[in-house]
């Protein structure tokens, strides 16, 4: 099979690991649609084959979790009705679990926001942690009893909600303006959380770093993804590049190197070659 350079490899990489759209990646590299697409499968499996081996036997000590909102194919009230009521199709969420100390992005899922996603997601990240831990999430109702049964007795738990509201001086034209928050509730569930750290503010900047570096997640554009496989696969990448290559602003180093994960910051080469390496591994 004929492969790209690994130059452009790299730079393609670069390109939608910056937010760019497989469009506009291509008219910035030269390489067509379906190659790019066909490296967005062979590096995006490669790294969800390595988070999931390497986000074992975590130790963590305060976790934030929420749910981010895309779309794939079609918005769900624009889907036509024989697609309504899919997995894959409609209004997609991610669910995202993150280390609030070192910002290390633990555990995501993607699906639907329902009972069975959210179980799903829970009982992911609670085989991954081994510690005691602090958790928090928004308001959401289905989580209380999923985190009980998945963390036992070995979590803290509460919940942040804020309401918003508009605020009094804008003016009347604010179509595009977010509303803004005028209260903030923070309540113990499980355990004995300290009320200090009951916040989702980590993820929620995380959710911001998604929508920015991620093209699949710019609102009012048609950069959607039509594939939920290939919007998986586009987040392995992003996690992927969150974790191991991109620099932390407030930690000046990455959060694999702040878990002590890996002792080096990974280039853009490295994930390249991963799926290479992966194949080449004895375990592959």
């Amino acid at each position: 099979m004929n492969r790209l350079p690994l130059a452009t490899r790299v730079q393609v990489l670069s390109a939608l690991v910056e937010g760019n759209s497989i469009r506009a990646t291509s008219r910035m590299t030269g390489a067509s649609k379906s190659t790019i697409l066909r490296l967005l499968a062979d590096v995006g499996d490669a790294c969800d084959r390595y988070l999931d081996e390497t986000m074992r036997d975590l130790t963590c000590v305060r976790i934030q979790c929420d749910e981010i909102w895309s779309f794939c194919h079609a918005k769900e009230r624009n889907l036509k009705p024989e697609l309504r009521g899919g997995d894959w199709v409609g209004d997609l969420w991610t669910w995202v679990a993150i280390d609030a100390d070192t910002k290390l992005v633990i555990s995501f899922v993607v699906g639907k926001r329902t009972y069975d996603f959210c179980q799903i997601f829970v009982r992911d990240l609670a085989k991954r942690v081994k510690s005691y831990v602090q958790l928090t999430t928004d308001g959401l109702g289905m989580y209380k009893e999923n985190i009980r049964q998945a963390f036992g007795h070995r979590v803290d738990y509460g919940t942040e909600v804020k309401v918003f509201g508009i605020d009094d001086d804008e003016q009347p034209d604010r179509k595009y303006s977010p509303m803004v928050v005028k209260e903030m509730r923070r309540t113990p569930v499980l355990g004995a959380p300290d009320p200090d750290y009951i916040t989702t503010a980590h993820v929620e900047r995380n959710n911001l770093t998604m929508r920015m570096q991620n093209r699949r997640f710019t609102r009012l554009t048609n950069a959607f993804s039509k594939k939920a496989q290939n919007h998986y696969r586009s987040l392995a990448i992003h996690f992927m590049h969150y974790n191991f290559c991109r620099r932390h602003m407030t930690l000046k180093t990455t959060p694999a190197i702040a878990h002590g994960l890996t002792d080096r910051i990974w280039t853009l080469f490295d994930l390249a070659n991963l799926g290479e390496v992966l194949r080449d591994s004895p375990a592959a």
